[in-house]
């Protein structure tokens, strides 16, 4: 690989707020201080193919001994953006197994701040895809911006932390203990609109204290990094999180108020997306078939071999193992590469609902084709496997 990620976090917490250099998984700011790589695509057509050949085979159509090879992607090059996060690890694992090379795909790992930044990438032709949070992603689409959702990333993993004095003397908590706090959090991001939606369920107010008096005070930063680094300040006392903040947090001595996990609001909430250029998917489908594949493969991985999932991880967020895995396998978040497209579609209410954004139409922005063909081409190969079968079931329940 061409870029690789390595973060120290200090053990002592002056240190650890000073040297912390995490992105925010659903932050729409472009103000973080990773740029954009210059343009230089590099996505040469096949000469053999002079219009896609896609693959439309279904497991039933063919037996692994006379299936013949995919179709040749319409570009070897491909660059992937992601944020500084665990729960990024399907990208991580394909380019350290071998995956993407596999499916022929030289595949490079760009490292960005923000859904922002890598939304103007993908328009600057400087991505090819990206894994971008599935708030500020619908936020964008409602923009007028043409990128489409192919594939998932990460679902569940988000929550917010406290300093321990907030819960001291309890034993167990809630939201409520937020009344009367001053929280960070990060705007357009999925962590917010999980704020917002509980303490309305709740029935406290909560806004800016700038705007004027409410039960909970959100104060607002450009990235997830600044919301957290924000704890160091004595007026800030919780802020939204997502793996591997929350980890982080716990070693620094600070408290889990919520992991969006255990609420049933919340269930198979999405996050992280796969996103892509609208007229991309629709005219390179060999070569996102062929991306589809190896993360698919990634995930498969993940899945049977525990240690060498977490080695991939550290090689781009270079983080306590034991810590990686608490992230990954801890239960609180799963990097699943299905688009969840009705899940996220009922998000897409939500997000509508609370003011962040006009309504719209989904459906031309969700693509949910590459998926199935390239999981059905995998099926076709290796129709046993059962993991690739609970793909497939999870498929038809949940995106068609």
């Amino acid at each position: 690989m061409k870029t690789k990620f390595s973060t120290v976090v200090a053990i002592v917490l002056a240190a650890a707020f000073l040297m912390l250099a995490f992105a925010g998984c659903s932050d729409n700011s472009g103000n973080g201080d990773t740029q954009p790589p210059p343009s230089n695509p590099d996505t040469p057509s096949s000469p053999s193919s002079p219009g896609p050949a896609t693959d439309s085979q279904t497991p039933s159509d063919s037996g692994p001994e006379t299936l013949g090879p995919p179709p040749t992607p319409e570009q070897s090059t491909f660059k992937l953006g992601h944020l500084n996060s665990t729960a990024h690890l399907l990208g991580f694992v394909a380019a350290e197994k071998g995956f993407f090379a596999e499916e022929g795909l030289d595949a490079e790992l760009l490292l960005f701040a923000s859904a922002g930044e890598m939304v103007n990438a993908l328009e600057a032709g400087q991505l090819d895809a990206a894994f971008i949070g599935s708030v500020p992603t619908i936020t964008f689409q409602s923009q007028g911006r043409e990128v489409s959702i192919f594939g998932g990333a990460m679902t569940n993993g988000h929550g917010y932390v406290a300093k321990p004095e907030v819960v001291e003397g309890l034993s167990s908590w809630d939201i409520t203990v937020l009344k009367g706090k001053n929280v960070a959090s990060v705007k357009n991001s999925v962590q917010d609109l999980e704020l917002q939606q509980l303490l309305t369920e709740a029935n406290l107010s909560y806004g800016d204290p700038a705007d004027g008096t409410f039960d909970v005070n959100v104060i607002y930063f450009d990235s997830q990094r600044d919301a957290f680094n924000a704890l160091a300040n004595e007026g800030i006392d919780a802020a939204s999180a997502y793996s591997p903040y929350t980890s982080i947090a716990k070693n620094l001595g600070y408290e889990v108020i919520y992991y969006c996990n255990e609420h049933p609001l919340f269930e198979n909430q999405p996050c992280c997306r796969q996103v892509a250029l609208t007229e991309a998917l629709e005219t390179k489908p060999n070569t996102y078939q062929a991306f589809e594949r190896a993360i698919i493969k990634a995930y498969k991985y993940s899945q049977e071999d525990k240690s060498g999932t977490v080695a991939a991880v550290k090689v781009y967020i270079d983080i306590d193992p034991a810590d990686i895995e608490f992230e990954v396998y801890g239960g609180h978040a799963l990097s699943h590469p299905d688009p969840d497209k009705k899940a996220t579609t009922q998000m897409k209410t939500g997000v509508v609902s609370f003011g962040y954004t006009n309504d719209y139409d989904i459906e031309p922005h969700y693509n949910v084709s590459i998926y199935d063909a390239a999981l059905t081409r995998l099926l076709a190969e290796s129709p046993d496997d059962a993991i690739y079968q609970s793909l497939r079931t999870h498929f038809d329940a949940n995106d068609k």
